[in-house]
């Protein structure tokens, strides 16, 4: 299930420029073994957002994902709590579900659009420059 979730979602591991499909946001992901909350973790850290963390204890974090330690012994994740001063870790293990709870600022603003609005705005120039030139008469 985690995997269909994230096929479905960009390759942040690309040199290529990427074109999102659909955000994160809102996404709910259950963690049930090492290599789900390994897939997910990495995802989070991409995520331009607060993410929600609810622990095994029932207990519910909410911050920006900032860092990452897959190899740590034991794993962890940091987080900006939201609300408090200083970063918090986590271990893997204590987290049963993740949440992508904040908005992505980046969704929607992909190379593609980036590069399709200035085209436009290059293109808009061009013309009101033309007018321009013919109203004085040098076209």
């Amino acid at each position: 299930m985690l995997q269909d979730v994230l096929s479905k979602m960009p390759n942040f591991n690309s040199s290529e420029p990427q074109v999102p499909t659909a955000s994160y946001q809102g996404r709910e992901i259950f963690l049930t073994n090492d290599e789900e909350r390994r897939l997910a973790f990495e995802s989070a850290f991409d995520y331009r957002g607060n993410v929600t963390l609810i622990l095994q204890s029932g207990e519910s974090i909410e911050g920006f994902l900032f860092n990452r330690e897959p190899a740590g012994n034991p794993p962890f994740v940091s987080l900006l709590q939201k609300g408090a001063s200083e970063p918090k870790e986590v271990l893997y293990n204590d987290v049963k579900q993740l949440i992508f709870s904040g908005k992505d600022t980046a969704d929607g603003k992909s190379y593609e659009t980036w590069k399709a609005k200035k085209q436009s705005e290059r293109e808009a120039e061009a013309k009101r420059i033309e007018e321009e030139m013919r109203v004085k008469g040098y076209l």
